[in-house]
């Protein structure tokens, strides 16, 4: 379908500079800060407004990229389908909360935007796991079905490992697991936009 392609590799290119900024912002903040004992919050409330919280912001983006993408590729199931999109607009407005509202530096106690910050996260990373597992019903979606599925329970296994770190594991890696729990996340948005991406020709803006 005209212009389906051309999401996609939007989409593509929002998840890619995404990325990059994310491993920036891990460089840049200083050595004291562990990766795998704190949260990519932790890191990012030590550069407020920096490229952790960009990069964020940029991953929602690409997400309502692929949501426009997907309504172009016809109407979703009449049960399912629409399940699945707001489930992926949840996962875009705990993005964008969680970018927003700081949460509390490491050490300290939290406070009520931490809070906030905190279940803004968790309805995200629950979402999107949860709307990545209907999407693979779609038609559509067909050829990346199997790997939707499958970094679906991929993702609510390492959140409930999230879960168990930060309540009885004494926070035990838990920043290993929010960054795997991430990475298979990101999975999820990057097999949808790949099947956009190669889903027709792409479209030509002229100009004059």
């Amino acid at each position: 379908m005209p212009g389906t392609r051309n999401t996609g590799l939007l989409a593509l290119g929002g998840i890619a500079v995404a990325t990059l900024l994310t491993v920036i912002g891990h460089l840049e903040v200083n050595d004291d800060l562990n990766p795998w004992t704190l949260t990519i919050s932790d890191f990012a409330v030590s550069d407020r407004g920096g490229v952790i919280d960009v990069a964020m912001v940029v991953l929602a983006l690409a997400t309502v990229a692929l949501l426009h993408g997907l309504r172009r590729t016809g109407p979703p199931g009449p049960r399912s389908g629409r399940t699945a999109e707001l489930l992926l607009g949840a996962w875009v407005a705990g993005l964008l909360l969680a970018a927003v509202v700081p949460t509390n530096e490491p050490g300290t106690a939290m406070t009520t935007a931490a809070y906030l910050h905190r279940y803004a996260s968790v309805v995200a990373f629950l979402a999107l796991p949860a709307g990545g597992w209907l999407l693979a019903r779609r038609d559509q979606l067909t050829p990346a079905a199997r790997w939707l599925r499958g970094l679906a329970v991929a993702s609510l296994a390492l959140a409930g490992a999230m879960v168990w770190s930060a309540y009885p594991g004494d926070r035990m890696l838990i920043g290993l697991a929010e960054r795997l729990l991430i990475l298979t996340e990101v999975g999820v948005l990057t097999a949808v936009a790949l099947v956009l991406a190669r889903s027709g020709p792409a479209t030509r803006v002229t100009t004059g």
